[in-house]
């Protein structure tokens, strides 16, 4: 069986730079932090008050005011970047396409924290009478799915994934084979967060996870530096509207890329810490080269997951280096951790950082991996493009996800030709 070939027609973005792809990237590229005091809850008693908070959000201005009392934020965020790709794509309208052929994956690792913690408080202050009857629907991480089926009519494939961090990423992918195989001809797909709430910081805070820098916020997210203590928690989505390449083409599209790769693996080594050998990490970029026919010499940028954590950073580019080679053998690859700059959105990061290494395909810039002022001499030698934004023609960019449980996903981007 002949796979299909997919593309990107559509793209959307909430990010603690605001809502829309474009403020997203044009903040990247200038090398600006999303990371400020948290504001939305009271971070008095938390050890940790810092955060990447999307700014100015205001549910109502883009959604049903009704609807929105029955939307955890995690939701909120999906329908609204769905909403800019959906728009971006021209797919409002679907009529004359076959609705059974369109489906949506949009997930979150985390679904309805907010909702669950303020419905819990109810609970336990005023009794179960109090608790909402919206609750379940509002926590579920198959919400996000469901309620953009539900507005624009998709009747095709239609779940969430949860991979942990590798969620967006794990998205994705399985929407890409989605159409390969011909179960769907467009598919809506991508995560969705909001896990900023006393819980979400609490719970991370415990894991020893989370940067408190707390007096310097803007530079507290900093792979790859020696003195990184953490990552930055953050919140936002990430959607794409993937399309199969003859269907695209027939109605008139836009096409920005073509996804061309896939790989997906498990560590099988601890709940929370990567392989320190960056095994499984090397065989799921092993498995999205294969999967696209691609050397490692194809590839010209890796968008890495690169979170600040000390044994991340480190297992990560060991595992890149390994495959890739580092700057003593390829001198023409480049890496950067977009985290730097807008945090860790968890199940949404690697839709989010998917669209980065499609903006990078297009304008030819790479994004830079801020407050890296001295490299742990323990990271491979790589050129992870400190501080400044770097122009260079990339034709092949490659993503990575990896997430809580062992979970790696990596996908692989490549300019669009009309072949």
């Amino acid at each position: 069986m002949t796979k299909r070939r997919v593309v990107i027609t559509g793209m959307g973005a909430i990010s603690p730079f605001g809502v829309g792809v474009d403020k997203f990237w044009d903040s990247i590229i200038a090398g600006k932090s999303g990371i400020a005091l948290t504001k939305s809850i009271d971070s008095e008693k938390q050890p940790v008050k810092i955060s990447g908070e999307v700014k100015d959000f205001n549910p109502e201005d883009y959604l049903d005011p009704k609807e929105v009392k029955k939307m955890d934020r995690f939701t909120q965020f999906g329908m609204v970047a769905a909403e800019e790709a959906i728009k971006d794509a021209k797919l409002e309208n679907i009529i004359g396409m076959d609705p059974y052929k369109i489906g949506v994956i949009v997930s979150s690792a985390a679904g309805g924290f907010q909702t669950f913690e303020k419905n819990h408080l109810a609970i336990l202050e005023r009794g179960p009478a109090k608790c909402s009857p919206f609750t379940i629907p509002m926590m579920i991480v198959d919400m996000a799915s469901g309620r953009i089926a539900i507005k624009y009519g998709f009747k095709g494939v239609n779940k969430a994934v949860v991979s942990a961090c590798a969620t967006g990423s794990h998205s994705i992918g399985d929407s890409f084979r989605s159409i390969q195989y011909g179960d769907a001809d467009i598919m809506i797909a991508g995560g969705c967060e909001a896990t900023i709430c006393n819980i979400g910081i609490g719970a991370f805070t415990s894991a020893r996870t989370l940067s408190k820098r707390n007096d310097e916020p803007q530079k507290a997210s900093r792979p790859y530096d020696k003195d990184r203590d953490g990552f930055i928690m953050s919140e936002g989505a990430g959607i794409l509207v993937m399309e199969e390449y003859e269907h695209a083409k027939a109605r008139g599209a836009k096409i920005y890329a073509e996804i061309i790769g896939y790989g997906q693996t498990e560590d099988a080594y601890d709940i929370v810490a990567p392989d320190p050998e960056g095994h499984g990490a090397k065989k799921a970029m092993e498995f999205a080269l294969k999967d696209a026919n691609l050397k490692p010499t194809d590839v010209q940028y890796i968008n890495s997951h690169g979170t600040s954590t000390g044994l991340g950073d480190i297992a990560e580019s060991k595992a890149i280096a390994e495959l890739f080679g580092d700057l003593t053998t390829n001198k023409d690859l480049l890496v950067s951790s977009t985290k730097s700059m807008h945090g860790h959105m968890l199940g949404a990061t690697g839709a989010v950082e998917c669209i980065a290494c499609i903006k990078v395909i297009l304008e030819g810039v790479v994004p830079p991996t801020i407050n890296l002022d001295n490299q742990d001499e323990h990271v491979a030698n790589l050129d992870y493009v400190p501080h400044t934004a770097r122009k260079k023609e990339v034709n092949t960019a490659l993503t990575n996800s990896f997430g809580f449980g062992g979970h790696n996903a990596s996908l692989i981007f490549k300019r669009y030709k009309n072949e």
